[in-house]
């Protein structure tokens, strides 16, 4: 690069919130409008018939988050609609990037705000739960607040940091029972802070504190133990291998951060600067970082293999990508002197807005279900209203004996046929086929179809192939 572009960049005065606009936009704000995905249809069902509905008793996780007040209060205000519904995910997670860049400047530079923020955008999953009408930008938001003020109180030790952490860590498992790997992200850092007297905190208000916070959890976890005999009837993932723990780490982010901000710091600024980067981070500063972005996935893969029952999903792992942008950002510090952390990160935010995202018709899309598009196409058949509707439950909890072919509706099992109307009669089919459904399905085929011209068969694309294949052998 010549030296003309060098002190171009270097003199930039661009602003960051520019590209931060363009990045919510086209990041957050533009799949709002699509359709949602069955897990979005399960919080609108929670919200219209509450979360005491008898359907839902069979599935009692769903319902153990506070999460669903959200969606529900912009109801109220708002009405219906998915843009509606995803709003205050947009709005959850625009608050998680506001306590990263804190969080960011207190343990890692001061100047490393802005590059942790556009670190983030660079994260699918960041970017999915941002306009997803479900818990995890809710918990993401909880982890990143309660963070901030625990760095904030073990700085400072005044009791109104060290408040705000225990209302924010109580809320976090409050979000969703998956997150408990963090407490542990907390313990670690703490106790490297106090071990390494890098802390005014005095042990007696750290366990004082630390009492408090127990205190604010113990009706989770009681709640929690009480659903964890039952989870094996839940999963829906196989047990995870060692790649898909190294990439749930974020490998290529890290280390691009990495090279990224050598090359940056070779090529541009070796003339421009005499101050290199600054000493080497502080070991809670790592430790920090290391928990959030290691040890969360590593928790969530050892409980997978150890306990028999999958919870490495992607969607579950979402918390922990908060830590990979941190660990992206402690990267670069290695090799940023401390004038070039604003050029460094419009850079990434260019990079961000440019690269991360479909292209195409498919980004106007959080998911590509397109439940609501198939509802409208089969409406637009205009069916007589006795048409068979063969549905398939999209959910692994439909199978016998909680199954059943007379079940009444509404019920969760069957949430998309309420949210998104066909038309037609209904006839319901399970998850997974059994002797049961078989033979129910085909007394459908015998008795039912031959009465009629056409028929549906209306879900996800793997169960209406089954179920195709089983009525065309009839």
């Amino acid at each position: 690069m010549s030296n003309k572009a060098a002190n171009w960049m270097l003199k930039w005065n661009g602003t960051p919130w520019v590209i931060l606009a363009a990045c919510v936009f086209k990041l957050w704000l533009l799949p709002l409008p699509s359709s949602f995905w069955v897990d979005e249809m399960v919080t609108a069902f929670v919200v219209h018939h509450g979360a005491d509905h008898p359907s839902l008793k069979i599935a009692p996780q769903v319902v153990a988050t506070n999460y669903y007040a959200l969606p529900r209060l912009a109801e109220q205000f708002f009405g219906f609609s998915e843009v509606t519904y995803r709003a205050p995910s947009v709005l959850l997670m625009a608050i998680a990037l506001f306590a990263l860049y804190k969080i960011a400047g207190r343990v890692i530079h001061p100047s490393a705000g802005w590059f942790v923020v556009f670190a983030a955008f660079t994260l699918r999953g960041i970017n999915y739960e941002a306009a997803d009408a479900r818990p995890y930008a809710l918990a993401i938001a909880m982890a990143s607040l309660a963070t901030w003020f625990l760095v904030l109180w073990l700085d400072s030790s005044i009791w109104y940091h060290a408040g705000l952490f225990v209302i924010f860590g109580s809320l976090l498992w409050r979000a969703h029972l998956i997150v408990w790997p963090f407490y542990l992200v907390f313990a670690i850092y703490a106790a490297v802070r106090m071990w390494r007297k890098e802390t005014p905190v005095s042990l007696v208000q750290f366990m004082l504190v630390t009492a408090g916070l127990g205190v604010g959890l113990a009706p989770v976890l009681l709640n929690a133990i009480t659903i964890m005999h039952e989870a094996g009837a839940h999963v829906v993932t196989e047990k995870p291998s060692l790649r898909e723990l190294v990439n749930a780490w974020k490998i290529i982010l890290v280390g691009g951060c990495a090279v990224g901000a050598w090359i940056f710091s070779g090529w541009i600024l070796n003339k421009h600067f005499r101050a290199r980067p600054e000493n080497a981070p502080r070991v809670s500063a790592v430790a920090l970082v290391a928990g959030w972005w290691i040890l969360y996935p590593l928790s969530l893969f050892a409980f997978s293999w150890l306990s028999g029952s999958s919870v490495f999903v992607t969607r579950y792992l979402s918390p922990a990508l908060p830590g990979a942008a941190l660990a992206g950002t402690l990267a670069a510090a290695a090799f940023l002197p401390a004038g070039a952390w604003r050029p460094a990160s419009l850079v990434l935010g260019m990079v961000a807005f440019l690269f991360t995202g479909s292209l195409g018709a498919t980004l106007h899309e959080h998911h590509n279900s397109r439940w609501r598009e198939a509802a409208q196409a089969i409406r637009g058949l205009q069916l007589d209203p006795a048409t068979p509707i063969l549905s398939p439950s999209p959910f692994i909890e439909a199978v016998s004996p909680l199954w059943r072919s007379n079940l009444a509706l509404p019920a969760f099992l069957y949430c998309h046929l309420e949210l998104y109307e066909t038309g037609g009669k209904k006839y319901l089919l399970p998850f997974h086929s059994s002797q049961e459904s078989r033979e129910y399905a085909q007394q459908i085929a015998q008795n039912d179809l031959p009465q009629h011209n056409q028929f549906v068969i209306y879900g996800g694309e793997r169960l209406v192939r089954q179920w195709q294949e089983f009525m065309l052998d009839q």
